[in-house]
């Protein structure tokens, strides 16, 4: 199995151990388009749901009505959305991972 493909598919796998620092290194430090593309594709697919995270708080938490019974349905409701959104983005990243090393 080569080196690239193997470190191409951990840049997908690291959303289990390393989720930004080891997208971020393989970017900077691998020579190659094909490890750079990935690299940059699985920093991505990890930013996603710590982006949705702070949207959340700098959107909707400011607008949030005042009684607790809405606002317990809305926190609900966003930590429902934000765990379908990093399920499948980290399936995502394991298929992905998972086609590189089958390439």
């Amino acid at each position: 199995m080569e080196v690239r493909k193997i470190i191409s598919s951990l840049c997908y796998f690291s959303v289990f151990f390393a989720p930004f620092l080891f997208p971020i290194v393989v970017y900077f430090v691998a020579d190659e388009h094909e490890m750079k593309k990935h690299a940059k594709a699985s920093f991505i697919s990890h930013l996603i749901p710590a982006l949705t995270f702070f949207l959340f708080f700098a959107v909707f938490i400011p607008g949030m009505p005042v009684s607790g019974d809405l606002v317990f349905g809305w926190a609900l409701m966003m930590m429902i959305l934000f765990g379908l959104l990093s399920f499948i983005i980290m399936v995502w990243n394991v298929v992905k991972g998972i086609k590189v090393l089958m390439s």
